[in-house]
């Protein structure tokens, strides 16, 4: 069964060239696809839980008492919200990437100890992180104050208004917003290109330059699946807000 498969996408390669889905009959094609899956994968996970991290952190930050803390974090969210991603990508891995310490595994290379990949789990969460703050910020306002007041009048700390009682109401004014850039981080991964981290577009990139005639189906799997990652996310955000509903609260 296998073979026929291949043996129909070989022959369709050499009757329509240009149409040469390589990745599914060449198994050292389908690793490179397989193993750029999985990074995009990863990174985006990982920088979707950084940046949620982040976006609590700090719209808890934009209303501490403290007038340093909220200033620091107005200008991390204006730095990250007026630049492009790209931008960021590059500045953080070749003009940060230049004070990185570096180690030597075998006592002559040195390798830095943050490679390509970190700096873009830490550039693409700080960007999206930066949205993150003011969507929770939105959300917390939309959190009657009088609720607040009954939770420090039942001798309550500020952070522990804020995680059981604040958050969780905003979490649930917020999730819209937030699904829209969680999505939208997802979609920004693509531009880690840039510094050939090996996400799914650069290895189709690179397959693609070895074999000018996939270019096409390399493009077709590649809107494919992000169709295919997005639509999952955004089924599993609308299955956890209408999860998360409190009739009469937040819509």
């Amino acid at each position: 069964m296998l073979e026929s498969f291949q043996e129909f996408f070989r022959e369709l390669a050499n009757t329509h060239p240009k149409w040469n889905f390589i990745y599914l009959y060449d198994p050292a094609q389908a690793e490179r696809v397989l193993s750029g899956f999985w990074m995009t994968i990863k990174l985006s996970v990982v920088c979707v839980i950084l940046s949620v991290v982040i976006g609590v952190v700090g719209a808890w930050l934009q209303g501490s008492p403290n007038k340093i803390a909220r200033n620091f974090v107005q200008g991390y969210i204006q730095f990250f919200r007026n630049t492009p991603p790209l931008i960021q990508l590059l500045f953080f891995y070749f003009a940060l990437g230049q004070f990185t310490p570096t180690y030597s595994p075998d006592g002559w290379l040195q390798v830095p100890i943050i490679s390509n990949v970190g700096w873009a789990i830490i550039s693409l969460s700080f960007f999206a992180g930066a949205f993150n703050v003011e969507i929770f910020r939105s959300g917390i306002e939309a959190v009657p104050e009088s609720t607040q007041e009954a939770a420090e009048a039942l001798g309550m700390s500020r952070l522990q208004t804020y995680t059981n009682v604040v958050l969780p109401l905003a979490f649930r004014v917020s999730l819209p917003a937030l699904n829209n850039n969680l999505v939208n981080l997802v979609k920004t991964t693509t531009q880690a290109i840039v510094i050939a981290v090996p996400e799914l577009l650069y290895q189709l990139v690179s397959m693609y330059n070895d074999y000018s005639t996939s270019q096409r189906a390399c493009m077709v799997l590649m809107f494919v699946v992000y169709i295919v990652l997005v639509g999952i996310l955004v089924a599993g955000m609308n299955r956890w807000e209408r999860g998360m509903r409190i009739p009469g609260y937040g819509g």
